[in-house]
């Protein structure tokens, strides 16, 4: 169902958009944490280590393929806002020809050069032929990335965040059911892992775009409507890239520390791998916050209305704030339970290291917060590009850790990595939102 976020009460607005996709999020990171439980449990900690070790460079591939599926929205949403239904109809047929070329290239592509990825990050020679099992499937799966998230972010524009959720939650139930029957039944190793992730993210995208064909009478395109553009193309191009760009400069970085990671040994790549799961699941709710910003800044900026837009990041700022604090008391009280999930408890080094890496990541929540709000609310409204240089003060943040202070400081370094980045990027979009605010009021004559 389509929802319009450009009247009514801010906070109610972003709490009820937020809250379907915190849920999706949260079942999004149960069935990867699931792998990861799978995968230590069953087949041992090298193995944990061996997918874990591919953790950046999926984020670096994949996040791209995301940033630019939620960049070819943003039009989508603006012209939502504006009511200009000729022109959503437009933008959302060329961001499907658009999505269907850069998957094709992109799978090739990294397929090809998969195994020279893992070498340069000096992955272990104990555990690269399974990391490589596992990530060369995943990259396989691109398409299906593609499919699930161009049309979730079609529907996210349109104010509908919900139906998307409940597809992930189905996937994300055949996905673990898919990992226990590929690893313990067929004994396919971390291969049966990443053959769960991409079937189930296959059933999620088809279901998104049967609904999507049948519910919404406003995606129903003529023959003209369907035909490429190159105009329109151009100008999704001018969203997405950008901002498939920001993933993936951030992960350059991520890519980095990954690769001083590797060179301690695999206790501390499973240390890192455990402690990144537990993160991944505390951070949804930020994750959640930026999406439902990006959608409510487009609508908003498409309705010409800037008040509202200063009213909305108030109050999605109160409500990362407050949940930094919660989420910082969850990892004090309940921290090492957690890791338990992908640790024996014999592990009690590698347990050590984990903790420490989550305390000093919840520590510096409430920065994370600010990058995922703000950096969304610019991208809805039309500054793609600015988010790039985000990503870049991230990456510097996690570059200079992974180049200078792992080797000099070993894991002590790696727990501080991630902090910095976040506030390397706060340092920059900060005053990038009110350079932005002033340029739209100058667009908007206000």
């Amino acid at each position: 169902m389509e929802k319009d976020m450009t009247k009514g009460s801010p906070m109610k607005l972003i709490l009820g958009f937020a809250v379907p996709l915190l849920f999706g999020l949260v079942f999004q990171q149960f069935y990867s944490m699931m792998d990861a439980v799978i995968v230590g449990h069953y087949l041992g900690v090298d193995a944990l280590a061996a997918v874990g070790a591919t953790g950046s460079v999926n984020f670096l591939i994949i996040g791209f393929c995301m940033g630019v599926c939620n960049g070819f929205g943003i039009p989508i949403a603006q012209e939502f806002g504006a009511k200009h239904e000729g022109e959503l109809k437009r933008f959302v047929a060329n961001s499907v020809w658009l999505s269907v070329i850069f998957a094709v290239v992109i799978t090739i592509v990294v397929s090809l050069l998969c195994r020279q990825i893992l070498q340069v990050m000096r992955t272990p020679a104990n555990i690269i032929d399974d990391s490589y099992r596992y990530i060369i499937i995943i990259f396989v799966g691109i398409p299906v990335v593609f499919l699930y998230n161009m049309t979730a972010a079609i529907l996210r524009s349109l104010g509908d965040s919900r139906t998307p959720v409940v597809f992930l939650v189905t996937a994300a139930v055949l996905n673990i059911f898919l990992d226990v029957f590929c690893i313990v039944v067929l004994h396919m190793h971390v291969d049966g892992a990443a053959v769960a992730t991409v079937v189930s993210q296959a059933v999620a995208g088809f279901a998104c775009l049967i609904y999507m064909r049948k519910k919404f009478a406003i995606l129903k395109l003529s023959k003209e409507e369907r035909g490429w553009d190159r105009d329109y193309a151009a100008k999704l191009c001018n969203m997405g890239i950008p901002m498939g760009l920001q993933y993936s400069i951030t992960a350059i970085g991520s890519v980095i520390l990954q690769s001083a990671v590797n060179s301690i040994d695999s206790n501390a790549v499973a240390a890192v791998t455990a402690g990144g799961k537990v993160s991944m699941l505390l951070v949804c709710p930020f994750d959640a916050m930026g999406s439902t910003m990006a959608t409510y800044g487009g609508q908003n900026v498409g309705a010409g209305d800037l008040e509202r837009v200063n009213r909305g990041l108030k109050s999605c700022t109160l409500l990362g704030a407050i949940y930094s604090l919660i989420a910082l008391g969850a990892v004090f009280l309940f921290g090492k339970q957690l890791l338990l999930l992908f640790l024996d408890a014999g592990e009690t080094q590698i347990i050590a290291n984990a903790y420490s890496f989550i305390q000093m990541n919840a520590v510096f929540y409430f920065p994370l917060a600010l990058v995922n709000i703000v950096r969304f609310l610019i991208q809805g409204m039309g500054f793609s590009r600015l988010a790039v240089f985000a990503g870049a003060f991230e990456m510097l943040a996690r570059a200079l850790a992974g180049f200078l202070l792992v080797p000099k400081f070993g894991f002590s370094a790696v727990r501080f990595a991630n902090p910095l980045a976040w506030i390397f990027a706060d340092i920059f979009l900060i005053p990038a939102f009110f350079y932005v605010r002033k340029k739209m009021e100058r667009i908007l004559k206000l």
